[in-house]
């Protein structure tokens, strides 16, 4: 039996992202575990909440919230799908 390989998952939708939880591989101010707060929706024509292709995180420890571009969150140096 082989183990899928992690780099393989299916690719993420910026559609799907809103609520997710996502893990910091290399934590900064005791932030480790983040949840998907909001998302940029190419669908609504006047939707400037956020900038186009961004999602907002939100630690779940300091209730910070950071913008980031959406496909950032597959780079498996930095990010894990899920609270580990």
């Amino acid at each position: 039996m082989v183990l899928p390989d992690k780099s393989q998952k299916r690719p993420l939708s910026n559609k799907k992202l809103l609520l997710t939880k996502w893990t910091a591989i290399k934590p900064q101010h005791r932030e480790k575990h983040f949840l998907v707060s909001r998302v940029h929706d190419p669908l609504l024509p006047n939707d400037q909440t956020i900038p186009k292709n961004y999602v907002e995180l939100e630690a779940v420890l300091t209730k910070r919230r950071y913008l980031l571009i959406w496909t950032e969150l597959k780079d498996l140096s930095r990010w894990l799908q899920g609270w580990q």
